[in-house]
């Protein structure tokens, strides 16, 4: 069992940055991939960016790669998101969460997930 807890949305405005942290609880969080997915209002959840078990592998969606990374630290059960150039259109709620094996964009295989984050860009 894991359980996921997102913070560091809020809102900044277009242009600017912010990173979101997930800390997980329980055990082996060292062996579950992570993700990390958003859904704005009205929209369905789209994925963001996944990371392997040693964050030796990375994926991104084509809308936020060259400006969000996703990375994390074992040691503190933590994954992250450095958003940086944001824009009015990656407003949404951001949740991430945790797979056994590598699920890479595809929510379906996640089998944890937090209750997520508000990130407002504001133009």
């Amino acid at each position: 069992q894991v359980q996921l807890v997102e913070s560091g949305g809020g809102l900044v405005q277009a242009g600017g940055s912010l990173r979101l942290s997930c800390a997980a609880s329980g055990r082996a969080f060292r062996s579950y991939a992570m993700g990390w997915f958003r859904q704005a209002p009205g929209k369905e959840r789209d994925f963001v960016a996944a990371i392997s078990w040693s964050g030796g592998a990375t994926e991104y969606a084509d809308s936020v790669l060259g400006r969000f990374t996703i990375s994390r630290d074992n040691a503190k059960n933590t994954v992250y998101l450095q958003m940086n150039s944001l824009k009015p259109e990656d407003t949404a709620d951001y949740y991430c969460a945790a797979s056994g094996y590598w699920s890479g964009s595809d929510s379906s295989k996640y089998d944890y997930w937090g209750q997520g984050t508000q990130v407002t860009v504001s133009s």
